[in-house]
C-alpha cells in the first residue's frame, strides 16, 4: 500500500488535539505489515504516515497483540472441500499392474489386503 494512502486513512482517526486513536483492526494490521516492510530509519516511517514515535509504539503494540491473538490476515482464504461425487473418471486408488492392467481400489484397506496377498 502507498504510504500516502495509509496517511489519509490514519488521518480519519485523528482527534481534535491531533492524537490518533485507530479503532479499525484491519488498519492496524496494514500499518504493521508496512512497518515490517520498511527498510529505512524508524522516524522516516513515522513522518511518512504522520504519526509521532510514541503514538506509533502504541499502534504497533496493539497490532502485534492482534496478530498473536489470531486476528485473521488478509491473505487467508478459506477453502471448502466438496464431497466426492460418484461420477468421474477416477474413484479411489489406481495401480498400473503388469502388462498394462489397471486395478482400481475404492478404499485403502482393499489396496493393503491386495498387496499382502500378492507379496
Amino acid at each position: 500500500m502507498d504510504l500516502d494512502v495509509m496517511k489519509k486513512k490514519i488521518s480519519t482517526y485523528r482527534g481534535e488535539g491531533g492524537r490518533v486513536r485507530i479503532k479499525d483492526d484491519s488498519l492496524l494490521l496494514e500499518i504493521l505489515s508496512e512497518w515490517e516492510k520498511w527498510t529505512g530509519a524508524a522516524d522516516g516511517f513515522y513522518k511518512a504516515i504522520g504519526v509521532s514515535g510514541n503514538g506509533m509504539g502504541s499502534i504497533i503494540g496493539r497490532a502485534k497483540k492482534l496478530r498473536r491473538d489470531g486476528f485473521p490476515a488478509q491473505e487467508f482464504k478459506e477453502i471448502k472441500i466438496a464431497e466426492p461425487t460418484v461420477l468421474g473418471p477416477c474413484q479411489g486408488i489406481e495401480i498400473a499392474w503388469d502388462n498394462g492392467k489397471l486395478i482400481r481400489f475404492s478404499q485403502v484397506d482393499q489396496l493393503v489386503d491386495f498387496l499382502k496377498k500378492v507379496s
